[in-house]
């Protein structure tokens, strides 16, 4: 961490981390948020809980997002969301127009669309929730919203992942919201 008294510190004064630059590729989809030094990660891995990118409340994402990391939600989100090994966290003031597959959903803002969870799906009692739940572990807390139905599947059983196979083939088709 950076303190102002420390000495011959040549690191810059903003917190944020150093971003790789983004290759000139017609590939539109978002930057990796790792610290350029970072490379012992697979790709294919889910990344360690530390580390998470993060889609801020200015930020307006419409199109299909997609990794292997964790990603924390503050903005507005319309399409679709495939992190299948992570985490996917919808903040106060998120909200997502998007059929989410992802290991573990929590939403504190606003969902409308389809969770899918390998693990669990958590709405807090800020959280809104309006779509259809796949799990196999649901958690709604006093005071949230949820509109939709609900099935329980065991972790790791054939008919979550077929049923992963079939929402994705759907996902193809984003969500669009209406004003």
């Amino acid at each position: 961490m950076w303190k102002p008294n420390q000495p011959g510190s040549n690191n810059p004064s903003t917190p944020e981390p150093v971003r790789p630059t983004p290759s000139a590729s017609p590939n539109y989809e978002a930057a990796p948020s790792r610290p350029a030094n970072v490379g012992n990660a697979t790709p294919a891995a889910a990344v360690p809980t530390g580390e998470q990118a993060t889609i801020g409340k200015s930020l307006i994402v419409k199109g299909e997002l997609t990794g292997s990391e964790s990603l924390y939600i503050d903005g507005k989100v319309e399409g679709a969301i495939n992190l299948p090994g992570n985490r996917v966290t919808v903040g106060r003031n998120g909200q997502v127009a998007a059929n989410i597959v992802a290991r573990e959903v929590v939403v504190l803002g606003k969902v409308r669309g389809n969770c899918q969870a390998s693990d669990r799906v958590d709405i807090r009692s800020e959280g809104s929730l309006t779509g259809d739940v796949i799990a196999a572990r649901i958690s709604i807390e006093d005071g949230a919203f949820f509109k939709g139905g609900i099935d329980i599947r065991k972790p790791g059983s054939a008919d979550l992942k077929a049923a992963a196979a079939s929402n994705t083939a759907s996902a193809a088709e984003p969500v669009t919201a209406q004003a």
